[in-house]
């Protein structure tokens, strides 16, 4: 799959396959991550693999919009270092994620970010040191759903030519 198809094509998955995803393929999708551009190559990011059935419950239940995240055979957290990148931890890390998320597309899988959740509850829960953060916790699997493709604003609306507002 080249890269446009897999922009073009991924979803945001919230129904897994009770398939195994082997280690093999949780290496490729945090391979990709790990070539995500970061500010000054800080490369603030660490991940962690997560299969245990009540760890994935209890982030579940830390999770007000991510109660799918029982049902995922893998969870990684992405935890990321404000100490390498002051600035830029966060979206160093999100490019971290779309990376991981397009690979794992390309390679049959599917994720979701988790975007509400008990970051602080569940840094104890995975061992995270409190000076790191939490940035968010993606369910991996196949998928077990194929969610249409979600409406965009078209570009008409949203791109300017040399100053915003100019047609």
């Amino acid at each position: 799959m080249d890269v446009l198809e897999a922009i073009f094509t991924r979803r945001s998955v919230r129904r897994y396959e009770r398939r195994y995803v082997s280690d093999e393929l949780v290496r490729k999708v945090l391979e990709a991550a790990i070539y995500a551009p970061s500010s000054k190559n800080a490369q603030p990011w660490e991940f962690i693999v997560i299969r245990n059935k009540e760890t994935k419950e209890r982030l579940a239940e830390l999770a007000p919009y991510g109660k799918f995240l029982r049902e995922a055979p893998v969870v990684i957290a992405v935890v990321t270092d404000p100490a390498k990148s002051p600035r830029f931890h966060e979206v160093d890390g999100a490019c971290a994620v779309q990376n991981l998320a397009l690979a794992a597309h390309a390679l049959g899988l599917a994720t979701c970010w988790i975007g509400t959740m008990d970051r602080e509850a569940a840094k104890p829960l995975l061992g995270v040191p409190p000076e790191r953060n939490l940035l968010t916790v993606l369910p991996l699997g196949y998928p077990a759903e194929r969610p249409p493709r979600p409406w965009r604003r078209p570009l008409s609306e949203i791109a300017y030519s040399e100053k915003y507002g100019l047609r």
